[in-house]
């Protein structure tokens, strides 16, 4: 099973995904920073995001579980 209810790795997954979503939107927004750092922090975003099971098995298409979550985390708010 692909829930986070069923299985608590992908449910750590996820929570560290949205951290780290968190970590390079703030890295992004921080002028005092250089840009690779930030790309840094969203390559072990999408590292972790790779580790999850997608929501339809069959379609190479279909997004990781959780993507909307995880997305948002790493929108900066205004």
């Amino acid at each position: 099973m692909t829930d986070f209810h069923y299985n608590t790795r992908n449910a750590k997954i996820q929570g560290l995904s949205v951290q780290v979503g968190e970590l390079f939107a703030d890295m992004y927004r921080d002028t005092s920073l250089t840009g690779n750092d930030a790309m840094e922090a969203l390559e072990a975003y999408k590292s972790l995001r790779r580790l999850l099971p997608r929501k339809y098995d069959w379609d190479s298409r279909s997004r990781h579980i959780g993507a909307e979550a995880a997305h948002k985390a790493t929108q900066a708010e205004s």
